[in-house]
């Protein structure tokens, strides 16, 4: 299926987008484009939306079970105000958005659905999940100049760290739970990263309601659904798996000539396997067993 546009969506889709949970994938550039797309279908969302200027092309098997958006501006706040409109449309709906060539994976995603997992996430009376953007790189940039390969892939298996978020007034505040995560590429190459968008941390999945809205930094204006647990004890969590920051690295001509490499000695394959990323704690399962 296909929309001409996002307000075309909004206008004759509203049925569709009722049900959840829904991924809502916006397509910055034509990488990995259908891979993308064939693994949020395969982890059993029940709509997977691509949002993607009109001159993309999608594989035919993907668009059999893609809701397509034709749409020019996939990024910033553009993108930040698609989620919102659609969160006001479909209230009590799970969303999860993300950009292409990067890939969710949860606690037990190879036997376990996306269902599964939030309907328990829901049992805990959690409303939002904490992920983290964990960036993926090829092994060797002279044969992948975009630094994406899907079979050559690596990750940093450290360096990875927390800082608590101040509330300046010291109140009982859900900041208490609210920490900022860095590490990986943004990390290693923070000359080339503006500081606001360091941080590895996204509510990247949530429930959407008509009051609570996504900020540009990727936080939600209800301060408990950035929590990274509840009250009593800590809460699922996952992981997202991006090409996005090596991609920017190596195609931005003020950083591509500075990184011949990505590999250093904390470099290691990606498994696409849920169990390395809960080994190096990038995701943990709470008490979903």
């Amino acid at each position: 299926m296909r929309f001409t546009s996002f307000d075309d969506l909004l206008a004759k889709g509203k049925a569709l987008i009722s049900k959840g949970p829904l991924a809502l994938i916006f397509v910055e550039d034509e990488v990995e484009i259908n891979t993308t797309l064939r693994h949020h279908v395969d982890l059993g969302f029940d709509q997977v939306i691509a949002f993607m200027p009109k001159s993309f092309k999608m594989a035919y098997d993907v668009s059999e079970d893609v809701i397509r958006v034709d749409c020019e501006h996939t990024s910033g706040q553009p993108m930040i105000d698609m989620v919102n409109k659609v969160a006001k449309h479909a209230p009590g709906v799970w969303l999860y958005y993300c950009f292409n060539a990067e890939y969710l994976l949860f606690p037990f995603c190879e036997t376990r659905t996306i269902g599964e997992m939030l309907a328990f996430h829901t049992e805990e009376r959690r409303s939002s999940m904490l992920t983290y953007v964990v960036d993926l790189y090829a092994d060797d940039l002279r044969e992948h100049q975009n630094a994406v390969s899907i079979e050559n892939a690596l990750l940093d298996k450290t360096g990875y760290y927390a800082l608590g978020r101040q509330d300046p007034d010291n109140h009982d505040h859900p900041k208490d739970r609210q920490l900022n995560f860095y590490g990986g590429l943004r990390w290693r190459f923070e000359e080339h990263i503006p500081q606001v968008r360091r941080k590895i941390d996204r509510i990247s999945i949530f429930k959407a309601t008509e009051e609570v809205e996504m900020r540009p930094d990727f936080t939600l204006t209800d301060e408990e659904m950035n929590t990274f647990s509840c009250q009593w004890h800590n809460n699922l969590t996952a992981s997202v798996c991006s090409f996005r920051t090596a991609k920017a690295l190596k195609t931005n001509p003020g950083s591509t000539f500075d990184i011949p490499s990505f590999k250093w000695h904390n470099s290691v394959p990606f498994e696409w396997h849920s169990r390395q990323l809960l080994d190096l704690g990038l995701m943990e399962p709470g008490q979903w067993f």
